[in-house]
């Protein structure tokens, strides 16, 4: 199947998100973002950022303990100053940091710019030409606001490492290390400019901060509804710790049952249950049905990973059912549609894998996960319910 990505008008040409590879056509650009981006975060290369995710997540346990109930606004701080340490090499304030809050909101436009038909020029890109002062282009007057904190958050950041190397005082990250290794090659051999790890370094922050937010959560989740579960991770752990260390990148091997967990939780309740929009580019038949060029496929992510042929009893969260004889069950397929497919598919899954797995070892090692009590002591029962992170 040749794909290709969906038009955006409104998040792309009008809001400023056409800077996002995930968004861009195939062609020439993306090609070199995405080597760009999968020579940094291949497994290999995404090993060197494991003493980060170490020192967030033991930020993460200190602030569990001081204000457990406020565990989803820890899980956002977290990942928003761990993605910009590894993106920028920059250190955010612990509240209210500039940087973190302008990447937010200016999340927040994509959210609602991205909700499939709100607005009519994603059905007629036409409507992109016309005047800001024409009746009904209200659209294109908030999609102006809209670009402002796109382009800040791509631009602003960035300029912050530059700033830095030029005071020779930048840490290694990933803008420094791209801009250090193009500044070190030979103009004629490079295959990427300045501009290009500007764009991919706004695409890390973009695609990977309510992600994995989300997942946390969903850890937590499962963690309340299955009691066994959790009591077996953490008899794992103390097996190798001794109940007196936090598990290491090192005891991975060694720790099979919370791989499992990771996986069995992007599995259970997928972050994205569908995947972004492809644009056939070519005439294609799939399952007895003729396929047009320019139709829009939409990856069932959820139906795949829900399969009973594949994952029995589907909607119980078993992390047992990637385990055999007491390590990972080579084959039972690997939750990959969750990162979404083909050569599309999410180029930070090895990163955002690790980063959770660790994330869960340091929750599991310190933590007893249980249900709230009301005033009168009894148990609180989770709603399982999720909040769409379109349309907000």
């Amino acid at each position: 199947m040749h794909d290709c990505r969906e038009d955006f008008p409104m998040v792309n040409d009008l809001s400023g998100w056409d800077f996002v590879f995930a968004f861009a056509k195939y062609g020439d650009e993306w090609r070199i973002q995405r080597r760009l981006f999968e020579q940094s975060f291949n497994v290999k290369a995404s090993r060197k950022f494991e003493p980060q995710q170490c020192l967030a997540s033991g930020d993460l346990l200190k602030w569990m303990l001081s204000s457990p109930d406020d565990f989803l606004d820890h899980f956002r701080r977290m990942t928003g100053e761990f993605i910009m340490d590894f993106t920028y090499g920059i250190d955010v304030q612990p509240l209210n940091d500039p940087y973190v809050t302008l990447a937010h909101d200016a999340l927040q436009t994509l959210i609602i710019a991205g909700v499939p038909g709100r607005y009519l020029v994603d059905s007629f890109p036409i409507l992109k030409h016309i005047p800001t002062w024409f009746p009904g282009a209200g659209f294109k007057r908030q999609a102006q606001k809209w670009r402002k904190l796109a382009r800040g958050m791509m631009e602003l950041p960035f300029a912050e490492t530059q700033r830095q190397m030029g005071l020779g005082i930048a840490r290694s990250s990933f803008a420094s290390d791209s801009l250090n290794l193009l500044k070190d090659m030979d103009a004629g051999h490079a295959f990427f400019q300045e501009r290009h790890v500007q764009t991919t370094a706004g695409t890390i922050y973009l695609g990977g901060t309510d992600t994995t937010v989300s997942a946390l959560g969903t850890f937590i989740l499962a963690m309340l509804a299955n009691p066994e579960a959790q009591k077996k991770a953490q008899l794992d752990i103390d097996a190798i710790t001794g109940g007196e260390a936090l598990p290491t990148f090192q005891d991975r091997d060694s720790l099979p049952y919370i791989s499992a967990i990771v996986k069995e939780v992007l599995r259970w309740q997928p972050v994205a249950p569908f995947a972004i929009p492809h644009r056939l580019t070519t005439e294609d038949e799939y399952g007895g049905y003729r396929l047009p060029a320019g139709s829009i496929v939409l990856g069932n992510a959820w139906a795949l990973l829900h399969d009973e042929s594949v994952y029995p009893d589907p909607h119980a969260f078993k992390p047992e059912r990637f385990m055999l004889n007491g390590q990972l069950n080579a084959a039972v397929p690997d939750p990959e549609a969750a990162f979404g497919f083909g050569r599309r598919m999410c180029p930070g899954r090895h990163m955002a894998n690790s980063s959770l797995w660790i994330a869960f070892a340091y929750i599991l090692a310190t933590f007893e996960i249980q249900k709230a009590v009301d005033s009168e002591g009894k148990v609180i029962e989770p709603t399982y319910e999720y909040q769409s992170g379109l349309g907000k």
